[in-house]
């Protein structure tokens, strides 16, 4: 199949990434426009994983007041670049993730900062839930950590479900920034409030 030059554009507009990305993709895809989307989405998770390492020190501070004034919520978003962080699309997405927060409310943005005595809590607890099911000790092991896993997804920012996309963590949200942007991209903090919290 032949690709032309609206096909490349149109994959554009809709992933953000690059001209000849989007060709190489569209080629790869013989012409599929969602084949070539999830090919896309694979290459950028993977570069995305590459510039993690990278500083941030730009980037914003977004605020989302719910309705009816309740309930809002602080973020601030980072990204290497000053250029990156004024952009519309970049501010959007700090937005987006503060209104996530507001609906998620989770505890920690990423494992990373769960404490250690709260890791070795929550670890106590599930073995004491499942300790008497006569399973062998590595099995148990085994679902101990299946049930701290379900739990990170529940507390930390990055391994809930994205809101407007379950099927798409937090986490992913913000790696296919990444791939878009070029450039890494990090919630350093945020804060949740709640009137008589």
């Amino acid at each position: 199949m032949k690709i032309t030059a609206e096909m490349v554009k149109e994959l554009k507009n809709r992933t953000g990434v690059g001209l000849m990305d989007c060709k190489r993709a569209l080629e790869e895809a013989g012409g599929d426009m969602e084949l070539a989307i999830e090919k896309l989405r694979i290459i950028g998770l993977a570069k995305a994983s590459k510039k993690e390492g990278r500083e941030t020190q730009e980037g914003v501070v977004s605020a989302y007041i719910h309705p009816g004034n309740r309930l809002g919520v602080l973020v601030e978003l980072n990204c290497e670049t000053d250029f990156a962080a004024r952009t519309e699309e970049f501010k959007r997405l700090a937005y987006d993730i503060a209104m996530h927060i507001a609906a998620s409310a989770p505890d920690y943005v990423s494992k990373d900062q769960v404490p250690e005595e709260v890791l070795e809590r929550e670890r106590k607890i599930f073995y004491e839930q499942i300790k008497d099911l006569g399973k062998p000790d590595k099995v148990v092991e085994k679902i101990v950590e299946g049930k701290l896993q379900k739990r990170f997804s529940e507390v930390c920012l990055y391994d809930q479900p994205y809101v407007r996309d379950p099927d798409k963590t937090v986490g992913e949200l913000i790696k296919e920034a990444i791939s878009k942007f070029n450039e890494n991209i990090r919630v350093s903090r945020f804060a949740r409030f709640k009137l008589g919290e």
